[in-house]
């Protein structure tokens, strides 16, 4: 009997104890934070790059202007993709539940992630175009017969 009345404090001292999870769900939200921030630097590399293409398909001589509209426009979407990311995202704070934390970094995983496939279309879309100009190519063979 004398046993029994220290079984609630065993089970409340129990459920005291932190679970052996927990930091392994704060060192996955902090690898998932990491990861989007990491995808969201590599492509801010690339908006000079878009901007320089942007600047070459307004150079171009008007031989497709539709295509020449599109790929623009495609970098433009990629630019403003960009951006609205950013304007968009908030980190969490650190009170919001691991597992809620996780699920926004999954999101904007996905949604950097679709950025990423703008600027690479975009990108080739534009260099496949200024490859095909007769202004991107070299004048060597200009020679008259």
């Amino acid at each position: 009997m004398k046993t029994l009345r220290f079984v609630p404090l065993l089970l409340l001292l129990a459920a005291c104890q932190p679970s052996s999870t927990q930091p392994e769900t704060g060192q996955q939200v902090a690898e998932a934070e990491k990861t989007v921030l990491a995808d969201h630097d590599s492509l801010m590399v690339q908006m000079d790059r878009l901007y320089e293409l942007r600047q070459q398909l307004a150079k171009l001589p008007a031989a497709d202007t539709v295509a020449v509209g599109q790929a623009r426009r495609a970098i433009v979407g990629a630019e403003n993709g960009m951006m609205d990311w950013m304007h968009r995202y908030r980190r969490p704070a650190d009170t919001v539940a691991d597992t809620r934390r996780l699920a926004y970094y999954a999101r904007q995983q996905e949604r950097i992630d679709s950025v990423g496939r703008l600027f690479e279309s975009s990108q080739a879309a534009a260099r496949q175009l200024l490859g095909s100009s007769p202004a991107a190519t070299p004048a060597s063979s200009s020679v008259t017969q």
